[in-house]
């Protein structure tokens, strides 16, 4: 396959191991002050602190699905069709599913602490959960027999179709009633009511989160890119590709 790109420049090694050591150390920092340094809420008490987790969570599954769409575009307006952007697309696709099962989880046992119950069919909760299961549709779209190119063309179509939901899920507690609280921090009035400490922990899941995503997503691009080796190459060409990258 002559648009397949080199292992070397997809993703480095040095790369993947500063982004894992920043993540690591911002991360600790995060669970450190989120259940200690950090007051808990004068309302919700030390439930509260569910929110280091679940309100990162949710914008790095935005995130995600949004840079989805931008490679899905890049593929699909490229002269070259680089085959690099697909498999951008698809490993942020399947970070970002994972980020948003967990914003969901956290979400059920938030609700638990707050309203009573894991699960109300509030307009946030019911197009978030509607979000997860249209990128699950995706990544089974990308599993579909065919080629890298017809699996790369379909996949970005759907990418482009699903992204738009975004803006329904974030402004749902604004378009209708919602029990789910509207944005904290990006609000209009721009009235942050939220301690120092609280808002720079939550700022720093938001960074850690991030981290991450982009090391997750740097590791899984050089699986699929193995993968596309192999069935373009053999098997032989993709051991030595990994070897090489190994050794640089």
């Amino acid at each position: 396959m002559s648009r397949l790109i080199n292992s070397k420049s997809a993703t480095g090694t040095q790369a993947t191991r500063v982004l894992g050591l920043l993540a690591i150390v911002v991360m600790l920092w995060v669970v450190v002050s989120g259940l200690v340094f950090t007051p808990q809420d004068v309302v919700q008490g030390e439930s509260v602190r569910i929110m280091y987790v679940h309100v990162p969570s949710a914008w790095i599954a935005y995130l995600a699905f949004i840079l989805t769409a931008v490679a899905s575009a890049s593929w699909l307006i490229g002269k070259k069709h680089s085959m690099g952007f697909d498999r951008f697309a698809g490993a942020s696709a399947e970070v970002g599913v994972m980020f948003m099962a967990i914003t969901l989880l956290t979400g059920s046992l938030w609700g638990r602490l707050t309203w009573g119950e894991f699960w109300q069919w509030d307009p946030r909760l019911t197009t978030t959960a509607f979000l997860f299961v249209t990128y699950l549709g995706y990544l089974a779209v990308r599993r579909l027999d065919g080629s890298a190119e017809q699996r790369a063309r379909r996949s970005a179509i759907m990418a482009l179709l699903a992204v738009l939901e975004i803006p329904l899920v974030h402004f749902s507690v604004v378009i209708w009633r919602s029990l789910h609280q509207g944005a904290t921090v990006l609000n209009p009035s721009g009235d942050v009511k939220l301690d120092d400490l609280m808002l720079f922990t939550l700022f720093s899941g938001v960074v850690g989160f991030t981290l991450v995503f982009f090391w997750l997503v740097l590791h899984r691009q050089r699986t699929m890119l193995l993968v596309d080796v192999v069935n373009s190459r053999g098997l032989d060409a993709a051991i030595a590709d990994r070897r090489a990258e190994a050794g640089n």
